[in-house]
């Protein structure tokens, strides 16, 4: 009879011991993981935006920013680049009851509501001006003016708009860098990244709104950086991969080659140049899977690799930074890998990515560009048979559980 007390008493304190150590176990476990990365989480939100009205369809979606209203505006290649049977309200005699091209400027609302849909056809009269063969990149700045890139073959110039449409100036001559050329003369195009009254191919705009200037990235005929004044468009300043001079005729290892020597040059396409609150120039290197960064004097300040086996049109598509004011994170779109990259700024460190090849929501089929709204919710578009907007709604900070998540399907 003694023994039994004094044998439950052994059994007592063994599970009493256990349980403290389960429990400092969980502690140390919560605190690793405290201590540990966090990186913003997101779902996609498959009903967003809402339909779109008159049986209108999107293009190749290449350009995507939030302005101060929250307002998600867009650009799109509209009929340019919709099949026949996406279009048969369009051709003559109609084929259909569906469809037509939007037209290439669209914005929305938080809700996905349309309110501003407008602009002109690739490479004809628009207002008097010029519009671009193939439009690329949008910026919406302080004041409420539309800024418009293009990468066609003519596309030498930029355009600033209003809300509605109306053209403010054009910056640059539409088929400055054409030169005649073969029996026949027909046009071929050259670089001049030292131009500084026309462009090569702008693919994004930046506007400073202090300084009252804008970036461009200037793009897929040059090979720089370039610093217009927002109100004159005179260039004050330029530079190329590394802050060296510009260099038209720089040759370049084939991809996939075994040289594995950084380039000295920006490689076609330099695909966005965006400014942080902080000061510094983040510039998408696009074909040579990396990211620059500069002051804004276009002195050189760092670089990383993102995926830097990537051939075709490269890792390094487009970036947008979280919504916070300290900006503490850098998002940067992968249309080879078909990813959404999320980086630490001031080192260039990937935390983690979301996102996989495919048609569904969360997925992509080349998804191009990328831009946060005040509430730090993403939305991205797609170009080629792409052709979509998406939003994927910011969930709060999270630790890092996998560097690849995946796709950010709800309450997955």
């Amino acid at each position: 009879m003694s023994g039994r007390p004094r044998g439950l008493l052994l059994v007592l304190t063994l599970f009493a011991v256990i349980a403290v150590l389960s429990v400092g176990q969980v502690a140390l476990r919560s605190a690793a993981e405290g201590q540990g990365p966090r990186a913003p989480s997101f779902e996609v939100d498959p009903f967003w935006p809402q339909p779109l009205p008159n049986n209108w369809r999107l293009g190749s979606a290449i350009g995507v920013w939030v302005d101060d209203q929250d307002h998600i505006w867009i650009v799109h290649r509209s009929s340019a680049t919709l099949h026949n049977n996406e279009r048969a309200l369009e051709l003559d005699p109609p084929q259909g009851d569906c469809c037509a091209g939007a037209p290439p400027i669209l914005a929305f609302d938080l809700d996905g509501n349309l309110v501003h849909a407008w602009g002109g056809l690739p490479g004809e009269t628009y207002q008097g001006y010029e519009w671009p063969m193939s439009n690329h990149g949008i910026f919406v700045d302080h004041l409420g003016y539309v800024w418009l890139g293009g990468n066609g073959q003519g596309d030498s110039h930029i355009l600033k708009l209003t809300r509605d449409g109306n053209v403010v100036a054009q910056y640059g001559a539409a088929g400055a860098r054409a030169v005649a050329s073969g029996p026949e003369g027909e046009a071929a195009f050259v670089p001049d990244s030292h131009d500084r009254t026309s462009f090569g191919r702008v693919a994004k705009l930046f506007v400073d709104s202090e300084a009252g200037e804008v970036y461009l990235a200037d793009g897929y005929l040059n090979r720089r950086v370039a610093v217009i004044d927002s109100e004159s468009g005179e260039v004050t300043r330029y530079w190329g991969a590394y802050g060296n001079a510009p260099d038209d005729t720089y040759a370049f290892a084939p991809q996939g080659s075994d040289d594995q020597t950084p380039p000295e040059q920006f490689r076609n396409p330099v695909h966005c140049a965006d400014l942080s609150h902080d000061g510094f120039v983040y510039v998408c290197d696009r074909q040579a899977n990396r990211i620059q960064v500069f002051t804004k004097e276009g002195e050189f300040v760092s670089e990383a690799f993102f995926a830097p086996h990537t051939l075709r049109s490269g890792s390094t598509w487009d970036i947008a930074f979280s919504a916070d004011p300290d900006q503490r994170y850098l998002y940067i779109v992968d249309g080879v890998n078909e990813k959404v990259r999320i980086v630490l700024p001031e080192t260039l460190e990937e935390l983690t990515h979301f996102g996989a090849g495919g048609r569904q929501p969360g997925q992509f089929y080349g998804v191009h560009s990328i831009a946060t709204d005040s509430h730090g919710n993403i939305y991205t578009t797609e170009t080629y048979e792409g052709k979509r907007l998406q939003r994927f709604v910011f969930q709060g900070l999270a630790p890092v559980a996998a560097h690849e998540q995946g796709v950010p399907w709800p309450g997955r």
